[in-house]
Protein backbone atom coordinates (compact mmCIF):
# COMPACT_ATOMS: atom_id res chain seq x y z
CA UNK A 1 0.00 0.00 0.00
CA UNK A 2 1.36 3.52 -0.52
CA UNK A 3 1.46 5.68 1.95
CA UNK A 4 0.87 9.42 0.90
CA UNK A 5 1.94 12.36 3.33
CA UNK A 6 0.73 16.09 3.25
CA UNK A 7 2.65 19.17 3.70
CA UNK A 8 1.28 22.77 3.42
CA UNK A 9 2.61 25.99 3.22
CA UNK A 10 2.85 29.28 1.04
CA UNK A 11 6.01 28.49 -0.39
CA UNK A 12 6.34 32.42 -1.13
CA UNK A 13 8.73 31.76 -2.44
CA UNK A 14 9.96 27.34 -2.07
CA UNK A 15 13.48 27.94 -0.66
CA UNK A 16 16.33 25.47 0.88
CA UNK A 17 14.90 24.83 3.90
CA UNK A 18 11.57 23.56 2.14
CA UNK A 19 13.65 21.29 -0.63
CA UNK A 20 15.29 20.06 2.62
CA UNK A 21 12.50 19.19 4.42
CA UNK A 22 10.75 17.17 1.10
CA UNK A 23 13.93 15.09 1.47
CA UNK A 24 13.61 14.20 5.03
CA UNK A 25 9.70 13.54 4.41
CA UNK A 26 10.45 11.63 1.42
CA UNK A 27 12.32 8.57 3.57
CA UNK A 28 9.02 8.43 5.24
CA UNK A 29 6.37 8.34 2.37
CA UNK A 30 5.99 6.88 -1.07
CA UNK A 31 4.32 9.78 -2.41
CA UNK A 32 3.95 13.33 -0.88
CA UNK A 33 1.07 16.42 -1.75
CA UNK A 34 2.46 19.76 -1.71
CA UNK A 35 -0.63 22.02 -0.86
CA UNK A 36 -0.05 25.41 -1.37
CA UNK A 37 -1.79 27.96 1.14
CA UNK A 38 -3.08 31.47 0.40
CA UNK A 39 -3.47 30.28 -2.90
CA UNK A 40 -5.48 32.99 -4.51
CA UNK A 41 -3.05 35.63 -2.91
CA UNK A 42 -0.52 36.76 -5.11
CA UNK A 43 0.99 40.29 -5.82
CA UNK A 44 1.68 41.47 -2.47
CA UNK A 45 4.39 41.74 -0.09
CA UNK A 46 3.34 38.84 1.78
CA UNK A 47 2.45 36.64 -1.03
CA UNK A 48 3.96 37.92 -4.50
CA UNK A 49 3.69 35.03 -6.15
CA UNK A 50 0.94 33.36 -7.83
CA UNK A 51 -0.45 29.89 -7.06
CA UNK A 52 0.42 29.00 -10.73
CA UNK A 53 4.10 30.35 -10.04
CA UNK A 54 4.26 28.70 -6.87
CA UNK A 55 3.49 25.25 -8.51
CA UNK A 56 6.30 25.50 -10.86
CA UNK A 57 8.90 26.56 -8.38
CA UNK A 58 7.80 23.15 -6.27
CA UNK A 59 6.91 20.88 -9.73
CA UNK A 60 10.67 21.93 -11.01
CA UNK A 61 12.54 21.95 -8.16
CA UNK A 62 11.16 18.26 -7.10
CA UNK A 63 10.93 16.88 -10.39
CA UNK A 64 14.56 15.02 -9.71
CA UNK A 65 13.71 14.16 -6.37
CA UNK A 66 13.16 10.38 -6.03
CA UNK A 67 10.10 10.52 -5.00
CA UNK A 68 6.19 11.17 -6.58
CA UNK A 69 5.06 14.53 -5.42
CA UNK A 70 1.55 16.35 -6.96
CA UNK A 71 1.31 20.35 -5.93
CA UNK A 72 -2.37 21.02 -5.16
CA UNK A 73 -3.33 24.82 -4.87
CA UNK A 74 -5.54 25.29 -1.45
CA UNK A 75 -7.24 28.67 -1.24
CA UNK A 76 -7.76 29.85 1.81
CA UNK A 77 -10.93 29.69 3.50
CA UNK A 78 -10.75 31.40 7.11
CA UNK A 79 -13.14 28.91 9.06
CA UNK A 80 -10.87 26.70 11.15
CA UNK A 81 -13.73 24.41 11.74
CA UNK A 82 -14.09 23.07 8.27
CA UNK A 83 -10.60 24.10 6.93
CA UNK A 84 -9.37 20.19 7.22
CA UNK A 85 -12.38 19.16 5.11
CA UNK A 86 -11.38 21.83 2.53
CA UNK A 87 -7.89 20.82 2.06
CA UNK A 88 -9.33 17.26 1.90
CA UNK A 89 -11.50 17.87 -1.01
CA UNK A 90 -8.85 19.81 -3.07
CA UNK A 91 -6.22 17.25 -2.48
CA UNK A 92 -5.45 13.78 -3.60
CA UNK A 93 -6.38 11.23 -0.17
CA UNK A 94 -3.24 11.42 2.07
CA UNK A 95 -2.30 9.57 5.22
CA UNK A 96 -0.07 11.74 7.67
CA UNK A 97 0.42 15.77 7.63
CA UNK A 98 3.80 17.31 8.21
CA UNK A 99 3.33 20.85 9.76
CA UNK A 100 5.12 22.67 12.85
CA UNK A 101 2.42 25.65 12.88
CA UNK A 102 0.63 24.97 16.42
CA UNK A 103 -3.12 25.39 14.66
CA UNK A 104 -2.60 23.56 11.70
CA UNK A 105 -1.56 20.85 14.14
CA UNK A 106 -4.46 21.26 16.18
CA UNK A 107 -7.35 21.48 13.24
CA UNK A 108 -5.17 18.28 11.91
CA UNK A 109 -5.32 15.98 15.30
CA UNK A 110 -9.26 17.10 15.81
CA UNK A 111 -10.07 16.07 12.24
CA UNK A 112 -8.49 12.59 13.21
CA UNK A 113 -5.59 12.90 10.86
CA UNK A 114 -2.02 11.98 12.13
CA UNK A 115 0.62 14.82 12.14
CA UNK A 116 4.57 14.59 12.23
CA UNK A 117 6.33 17.43 13.11
CA UNK A 118 9.17 18.17 11.15
CA UNK A 119 12.42 19.82 11.40
CA UNK A 120 13.59 23.28 11.19
CA UNK A 121 16.42 24.64 9.05
CA UNK A 122 18.62 27.20 9.32
CA UNK A 123 15.52 29.60 10.08
CA UNK A 124 17.50 33.03 10.34
CA UNK A 125 18.12 33.13 6.67
CA UNK A 126 15.96 30.09 5.40
CA UNK A 127 12.33 32.12 5.81
CA UNK A 128 10.22 33.44 2.98
CA UNK A 129 10.41 36.70 4.46
CA UNK A 130 13.81 36.70 4.57
CA UNK A 131 14.35 35.95 0.63
CA UNK A 132 11.58 38.53 0.18
CA UNK A 133 13.30 41.25 2.00
CA UNK A 134 16.77 40.70 0.32
CA UNK A 135 14.95 40.77 -3.00
CA UNK A 136 13.67 44.37 -2.00
CA UNK A 137 17.03 45.16 -1.11
CA UNK A 138 19.20 43.85 -3.45
CA UNK A 139 20.94 41.12 -1.09
CA UNK A 140 21.99 37.64 -2.15
CA UNK A 141 18.46 36.12 -2.03
CA UNK A 142 18.98 33.05 -5.07
CA UNK A 143 21.82 31.16 -3.39
CA UNK A 144 18.96 30.29 -0.44
CA UNK A 145 16.73 28.72 -2.82
CA UNK A 146 16.97 26.05 -5.12
CA UNK A 147 18.29 26.97 -8.92
CA UNK A 148 15.34 25.89 -10.58
CA UNK A 149 13.42 28.68 -8.00
CA UNK A 150 15.73 30.64 -9.16
CA UNK A 151 14.86 30.95 -12.59
CA UNK A 152 11.27 30.90 -12.16
CA UNK A 153 11.75 33.71 -10.40
CA UNK A 154 13.59 35.08 -12.86
CA UNK A 155 11.73 34.37 -15.57
CA UNK A 156 8.36 36.00 -14.10
CA UNK A 157 10.59 39.13 -13.03
CA UNK A 158 9.55 38.14 -9.94
CA UNK A 159 12.58 40.73 -8.06
CA UNK A 160 10.70 43.42 -10.14
CA UNK A 161 7.31 42.54 -8.78
CA UNK A 162 8.71 42.22 -5.15
CA UNK A 163 9.91 45.87 -5.42
CA UNK A 164 6.85 47.35 -7.03
CA UNK A 165 4.60 45.52 -4.20
CA UNK A 166 6.83 46.67 -1.49
CA UNK A 167 6.57 50.57 -2.55
CA UNK A 168 2.65 50.26 -2.03
CA UNK A 169 2.96 47.95 1.21
CA UNK A 170 5.89 48.11 3.81
CA UNK A 171 6.93 44.73 5.07
CA UNK A 172 4.56 44.25 8.19
CA UNK A 173 5.22 41.87 10.90
CA UNK A 174 5.08 38.44 9.95
CA UNK A 175 4.58 35.19 11.29
CA UNK A 176 6.90 32.29 10.39
CA UNK A 177 7.08 31.48 6.64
Amino acid sequence: MTTRGFLIGRFQPFHDGHARLVDDIAAEVDELVVGIGSAGDSHTVRNPFTAGERVMMITKTLESRDITTYAVPIEDLNRNSVWVSHVQSMSPRFDVAYSNNPLVIQLFEEAGVPVEQTGMFNREQLKGSEIRERMVEGGGWAELVPDPVAGVIEEIDGVDRIRQVSRLDSFPAEAED
